[in-house]
């Protein structure tokens, strides 16, 4: 039950630039490095960019050239695992000595983007990766769902993480999937600014009893590259993502943050016997659960 330090990075990606992007998380990570923490967390896909506003040539029914040309260009930016990015990625975690963990949008075997989360030991080590089970409406015309089979938790010497990302986080039978396997430390990268994902959060620490990370980009319009084939950005906001980087210990009480309108790195100590401490009078698959009338299987 020893203290463990984790940094929250909250910041823009060079939109729709790999090469970039990888220099632009190394210097970010560095930084973060220099409080020696435990777990360094970066946004939902954050390599190469949460589209955010984009369509892609698409509507009901049909698709434009244009369109495929920008999807070509995200694509071509997007990672396959393994691969060069990856072997980058890790190596960066060997080299600052920490977990690293971060969304990206992977190219799959056969083509399909996935939105992606990987977790990097602090051996540079791959150690696990998954699939967001569930795309949020537009995000299914760039992103497959994943099969479920890596919703798993990851016993670590500081404790056990894992995570959902976005709005699988409302998905209860998930939730209480990574409930059952003692999950601690709990990612949530997100691309949600709203007020009511803070609520969300919230609820996930009380809920689970588990210290929750909730990780966003701060991404402004000026960001987004001129070149975008197509698109009209006219009516997109000054700041597409305002941020909103938090978190929140198993009681609910906020350690840090939210971080709103500005990039920045959240540090905390996080005081791993609040856990216990927490569940005396809560734990939703221990002696708060009632197996008893209800029951869950997971397929595979």
């Amino acid at each position: 039950m020893k203290d463990v330090k984790v940094a929250v990075i909250q910041d823009a990606p060079i939109l729709f630039n790999l090469s970039a992007t990888l220099d632009k998380v190394e210097t970010l990570a560095t930084k973060a490095a220099q409080e020696k923490p435990d777990l360094i967390l970066f946004p939902e896909a954050f390599i190469p960019a949460y589209p955010r506003g984009l369509t892609f040539g698409t509507v009901v029914g049909s698709r434009s050239d244009q369109g495929r040309e920008l999807w070509l260009k995200y694509w071509e930016n997007s990672i396959p695992i393994p691969g060069e990015a990856c072997n980058r990625l890790g190596n960066l975690a060997k080299t600052l000595d920490t977990f690293l963990v971060i969304g990206v949008t992977e190219r799959g075997e056969t083509g399909t983007l996935y939105c992606t989360l990987l977790y990097f030991d602090n051996k540079g080590v791959l150690i696990s990766k998954h699939r967001k089970l569930k795309p949020t409406g537009a995000e299914r015309i760039i992103w497959g769902e994943g099969d479920g089979s890596d919703l798993e938790v990851i016993s670590t010497d500081f404790g056990k993480i894992g995570g959902l990302i976005c709005w699988e986080n409302y998905m209860p039978l998930a939730r209480t999937y990574l409930y059952q396997q003692g999950i601690a430390l709990y990612l949530a990268p997100t691309a949600d600014q709203r007020d009511s994902w803070q609520h969300t959060l919230k609820h996930i620490a009380t809920e689970g009893r588990c210290y929750v990370l909730g990780c966003n980009q701060f991404v402004r319009k000026e960001d987004y590259p001129n070149a975008l084939q197509g698109e009209d950005l006219t009516d997109l906001p000054a700041a597409p993502s305002k941020g909103g980087s938090v978190i929140i210990d198993p009681l609910g009480h906020t350690v840090a943050g939210p971080l709103w309108d500005e990039s920045g790195i959240l540090h905390a100590t996080l005081d791993m016997s609040l856990i216990a401490k927490s569940k005396m009078d809560f734990d939703p698959v221990g002696h708060y659960a009632r197996d008893d009338v209800f029951e869950l299987n997971k397929l595979r």
